[in-house]
């Protein structure tokens, strides 16, 4: 029985020690990446949220809206300079994202974040902007049309999520644990060092069958998800996201800005019919480009992106005086 005890202590101990030793491996490294990138745009606070944005450009105003676990820099990697050129572009961390903090307590659903959306367009004088969601920003977009339609000029989408997907991609799995307390523990011991372990298969998946830059760590910011922070507002996004979207659905086709949805073909993380076509064949108007590639066309289809947005803010426009003559 003693040797028994023994062992099992010798056990523990063990563990506490290597629990310790992960917990200071993920605090040095979410040290040194902030050091390493600071936030380049400023802060504006709203409720539930401290919101970091980056503003270039005149012109038409145009909202940013990034995806899971991602930042503005997604963003910022190539489509921010040519849309800057003749609009006025703002993107933004959304809460818990990037450098933007969330506050304690607050919901991460969708209504939640479309509301601190619509603030941020309150606080920044945005009148009606075409709104660019990706991904799960693109969830967050089409919540922001349905709750405040005041505020929404129109809509363009780059692989949305637009409807409760049949199964979680392997990517996000850990984010959906249930405890928040497991949760928190994973983020302080374990997402860190196995996501720089699995980094190339995680990347397959959410990049391919496009290559991934070897600047987009940085230019990209996609070291910014390799905080602990990041990964737990993250899985707030997801399982906030799975609760609130299934409500959405029957408001789709009340939708009357202008809708233009953009997909790659190959698309790994959400799949083109469930998300792309299911949501076009509910909103009045909406159309559907389809181009090679996968799920991260803004960092991978810089050039295609871009244009897709142009033509998307000129169907506002259009949409917009047309409105107007019939006034």
């Amino acid at each position: 029985m003693n040797i028994l005890l023994t062992a099992v202590a010798s056990l523990i101990g063990l563990c506490l020690v290597l629990g310790a030793l992960l917990f200071l491996y993920t605090w040095r490294t979410a040290r040194r990446i902030e050091a390493a990138m600071p936030p380049p745009g400023r802060f504006v606070e709203v409720p539930g949220a401290r919101l970091h944005v980056v503003e270039r450009g005149q012109g038409p105003a145009m909202l940013l809206v990034h995806g899971l676990s991602g930042q503005l820099e997604n963003f910022g990697y190539g489509m921010i300079g040519p849309l800057a050129e003749t609009f006025r572009v703002i993107a933004v961390d959304r809460p818990g994202a990037g450098h933007s903090t969330r506050t304690p307590g607050s919901a991460a659903d969708l209504p939640a974040q479309a509301d601190a959306l619509a603030a941020l367009c309150d606080k920044l004088g945005l009148k009606q902007p075409l709104v660019v969601g990706h991904s799960l920003g693109g969830a967050i977009a089409l919540a922001l049309a349905i709750r405040h339609p005041e505020r929404v000029g129109g809509l363009a989408l780059i692989a949305p999520l637009t409807h409760p997907p049949k199964a979680i991609s392997p990517v996000f799995k850990a984010m959906t644990v249930p405890s928040a307390w497991q949760r928190r523990l994973m983020a302080w011991t374990l997402v860190v060092p196995m996501s720089i372990r699995h980094r190339a298969e995680v990347m397959d998946i959410v990049f391919g069958p496009d290559p991934v830059p070897d600047d987009f760590p940085t230019r990209g910011g996609g070291l910014l998800a390799l905080r602990p922070r990041h990964f737990l507002a993250a899985s707030e996004d997801l399982i906030g996201a799975a609760q609130s979207l299934p409500a959405m659905l029957r408001h789709y086709g009340t939708l009357r800005v202008p809708v233009s949805v953009l997909f790659g073909r190959d698309d790994r993380i959400l799949d083109v019919a469930e998300h792309g076509e299911a949501l076009v064949a509910k909103v009045p108007g909406a159309t559907l480009t389809l181009v090679s590639g996968g799920h991260m066309l803004p960092v991978t289809a810089i050039d295609t992106s871009v244009d897709f947005v142009r033509k998307a803010a000129a169907r506002l426009h259009v949409s917009a005086s047309e409105q107007a003559q019939l006034a």
